[in-house]
């Protein structure tokens, strides 16, 4: 579904992307994790297109992303739920909801569906985003991530910052999100959480994929978690 194969991407002359190469096949959740600053969220970024691509490519099934505008991306089938929420503090939940849908009206079967994931939103819709608490906010930003109905979706640390128990509310919702069919490319740093719902996972270390393997290979090589994610054996 997803290829990148060599991509190279840098902010100005800062190079942050060193011949980058991954796959996510569909409906599969896969890791991406790693210490801070290694280019996780480069990456996504440049699969979306917001990050000038030096070298190599991004597909999307048939499609080379590369030869597309950011804005068509999204219209692909790619949603991108980003570090931070990024939500507009300012707007209602429900006019949060909404921002993704480019034309025609809101799928009121898709907004049922965020509700049973979250039905906290659903008593808050006319409360602006600004006021919801940190949880609260990270349920927005998963759902206006699906309210497009996605085949693929980006998240960049969906649980960060978080307390343990909604910790495990958004874990267990990304995982039953996968489970009904959208594939998903996850950016976490909990390694444990990765563990837990992820099917395959790549560790990232200085701009470049340097582990692939599944959940379990991983478990057994401590070594790797040693050296790439500071776990002490």
């Amino acid at each position: 579904m997803l290829k990148m194969k060599n991509l190279n991407c840098s902010y100005g002359e800062c190079q942050v992307l060193y011949d980058t190469s991954l796959e996510v096949g569909e409906g599969k959740l896969i890791g991406l994790i790693g210490r801070n600053g290694v280019g996780k969220t480069t990456t996504l970024k440049s699969i979306m297109g917001m990050v000038p691509r030096k070298k190599g490519s991004v597909h999307f099934y048939e499609t080379n992303l590369s030869d597309l505008p950011p804005y068509q991306i999204p219209r692909m089938g790619i949603s991108y739920m980003p570090q931070g929420r990024h939500l507009f503090p300012k707007l209602t939940v429900m006019e949060n909801l909404r921002i993704p849908i480019v034309e025609g009206p809101l799928d009121k079967r898709l907004l049922e569906e965020i509700f049973q994931y979250f039905p906290r939103l659903k008593e808050r819709l006319n409360q602006k985003a600004g006021t919801l608490s940190g949880g609260e906010q990270q349920m927005l930003a998963v759902g206006r991530a699906l309210i497009i109905n996605p085949k693929l979706i980006l998240m960049d640390e969906p649980m960060e910052g978080l307390m343990p128990l909604l910790v495990k509310l958004i874990a267990d919702t990304v995982k039953i999100i996968n489970q009904k069919g959208t594939t998903i490319l996850l950016v976490e740093q909990n390694l444990k959480t990765i563990k837990n719902i992820c099917e395959g996972v790549y560790i990232m270390e200085k701009g470049a994929i340097v582990y692939e393997g599944t959940p379990s290979e991983l478990e057994g090589a401590m070594d790797i978690q040693e050296r790439y994610l500071s776990v002490k054996v």
